[in-house]
């Protein structure tokens, strides 16, 4: 039976994907739209909903007790709201001209087709496995989904040895560093950049560097991992670069992700050059009047350099998903675009980024100047007044505020908030020295960093220009 004919006396909204992205959209359609009206229907391929995929290392580490604090909204909770989702329920294929998705129960084998008048792409992003030898061996695990999450502690609280390979020095690679040696672990991070967190320029990524070292982290940079050997049991115990190799008894791959697209690809729908779906701003896929996507598989658009930019973040994809959510019952919402801001920690260190980067700016054909300048997340005679170091990117002649780079201890990440303000509605650094900031001994100086570094650019913008 084709069931794309079948007839239906309501609409029917289809979810591909039951995290983030997936569900925020469909809670949203279900609050515009009744079940009489709206019939929902989500699948998710995994044993969860709705998690912090982000809460992740935290969990490994041991600064999160249980799994549970990390699902925000259960199965159950989903289906009490009115929207059927099935769990451990792959969709394979998207039939885009009969308005169809077919899915297969993971547990019994199963498929069946099932139709739509309104589908949501929210696949995710699939961590990047590179095709080495041995990457597949018992011991080597990516972080991704609750069950990698599981995976990884199991397999840490039955290892005898304490030796740990981290393979890429990124947000989850230095946040998975720091979780193994809150374990106890020996900590290695193998990184095939110049410095660790190749999202600031090498200069700042340089105080992360030395951060980690301090926390008793080996750094290794300018490494390339050749192949991962196994002992007897085929179980990891070492990788191996082009210099030399590392013991390992377990091995966390933190090297990024990739759009999760394969399913779009194959039903012709629209690419970007990063891989994930392109939208327009009320997330719509692009040339598909009733499909939309959301979420880790898309790509967005950067407000600083005008470019189209893949960015897995959860705060992006539960505003995608709001956005489609709103549009799919009725309303109207759009997502305008991202300024790329991010911040993590590795111990006490804070470190945050917004907008562009020196290498960004270069790509995207804009003349700047940079600033870095010293100061502290308090008075300085406050007690606890911490160091943090802030780099500033300005537009040349016009003075247009490009990017800024925080590293610091307590009270220096969430800085990098009032900078993303000013990215987004296009303020120049000479505007930005006139925010009305809120000061105190206990929370800034007179002159809060942000501002310190405004003005040290106002100079070096106006010294260029004439």
């Amino acid at each position: 039976m084709n069931m794309s004919r079948e007839k239906r006396t309501k609409e029917r909204l289809v979810v591909v994907g039951g995290d983030a992205a997936g569900m925020s959209a469909a809670s949203q359609a279900r609050r515009m739209k009744g079940p009489d009206d709206l019939e929902i229907i989500a699948f998710e391929r995994g044993h969860f909903s709705s998690f912090s995929a982000c809460g992740i290392p935290y969990w490994v580490g041991g600064d999160v007790s249980d799994r549970d604090q990390l699902i925000a909204r259960s199965p159950e909770e989903h289906r009490e709201r009115g929207i059927d989702l099935r769990m451990r329920t792959e969709v394979t294929e998207l039939d885009v001209a009969g308005g169809r998705v077919r899915s297969r129960d993971l547990e019994s084998g199963a498929e069946a087709w099932t139709s739509y008048d309104k589908l949501v792409i929210a696949t995710g992003a699939r961590p990047v496995r590179p095709p080495l030898p041995g990457i597949d061996a018992p011991g080597v695990h990516g972080v991704q989904t609750l069950d990698d999450g599981q995976a990884l502690i199991d397999t840490l609280n039955r290892t005898e040895g304490r030796r740990a390979v981290v393979i890429g020095a990124g947000y989850i690679g230095v946040e998975m560093a720091e979780a193994l040696i809150n374990r106890g672990y020996e900590v290695t991070v193998v990184n095939r950049g110049r410095e660790p967190m190749s999202t600031l320029d090498p200069d700042m990524g340089r105080l992360v560097h030395d951060a980690m070292e301090g926390l008793g982290i080996t750094m290794v940079n300018d490494a390339e991992v050749t192949k991962i050997l196994t002992g007897e049991e085929g179980r990891v115990r070492a990788v191996v670069t082009q210099d030399t190799e590392y013991p390992a008894d377990v091995v966390v791959l933190g090297i990024g992700v990739r759009p999760e697209t394969a399913l779009a690809e194959a039903a012709g729908l629209p690419l970007g050059e990063h891989g994930g779906l392109l939208t327009d701003l009320a997330m719509r896929v692009r040339g598909h009047e009733n499909i939309w996507a959301g979420g880790d598989c898309v790509e967005v658009l950067d407000l600083v350099s005008g470019r189209e930019r893949h960015i897995a973040l959860g705060t992006h994809a539960n505003k995608h998903g709001q956005v489609i959510g709103s549009n799919v019952g009725g309303g109207y919402a759009t997502f305008p675009g991202v300024v790329g801001t991010a911040v993590s920690k590795v111990c006490a260190l804070e470190i945050a980024r917004t907008g562009l980067r020196e290498k960004d700016a270069h790509r995207a054909g804009l003349r700047f100047e940079t600033v870095t300048i010293e100061s502290t997340s308090r008075a300085g005679y406050y007690p606890n007044a911490a160091p943090m170091t802030v780099k500033m990117l300005a537009e040349l002649r016009t003075g247009r505020l490009l990017g800024v780079q925080i590293v610091g201890r307590e009270g220096a990440g969430k800085r990098v908030d009032i900078a993303a303000v000013a990215l987004t509605t296009g303020m120049t650094v000479e505007q930005m020295t006139a925010l009305d900031l809120g000061y105190a001994p206990p929370f800034s100086p007179v002159w809060d960093p942000i501002l310190v570094a405004a003005r040290k650019a106002v100079t070096a913008v106006r010294s260029t220009t004439h």
